[in-house]
């Protein structure tokens, strides 16, 4: 497996969970690291990502409730997401970006239910 990503579950409306993302070792020279997420009968859409020079960028209704960030661990980020909202629910799909192109980790499950 390339790329490990964990964290998902279930939470109430207004609530947290933290996902995280590793790279394998086998991946070389990242540019960017980050989560997509997709519900059924939807395209994929970005969530938020990160680039090797600490760059990140949100999709709008991420900003100001999610938080990406690059862990001291090599090849790992982690996604922290506050005040999540039914709307947020989906399958989020870590990926990494290396000399153009892109490795794609396991789905995770988050529902946002009450």
């Amino acid at each position: 497996v390339q790329l490990q990503a964990s964290g998902g579950g279930l939470v109430q409306p207004g609530g947290s969970l933290r996902l995280s993302c590793v790279a394998s070792r086998s991946i070389f020279n990242i540019n960017a690291m980050g989560w997509y997420r997709q519900v059924p009968g939807k395209q994929r859409e970005l969530v938020a990502d990160i680039t090797s020079d600490g760059t990140t960028n949100y999709e709008d209704s991420a900003k100001g409730r999610f938080t990406i960030s690059r862990d001291n661990a090599p090849n790992t980020v982690t996604l922290q997401m506050n005040t999540l909202q039914p709307e947020d629910a989906a399958v989020y799909y870590c990926y990494a970006l290396s000399n153009g192109r892109i490795y794609w980790g396991q789905g995770t499950q988050v529902t946002v239910s009450s």
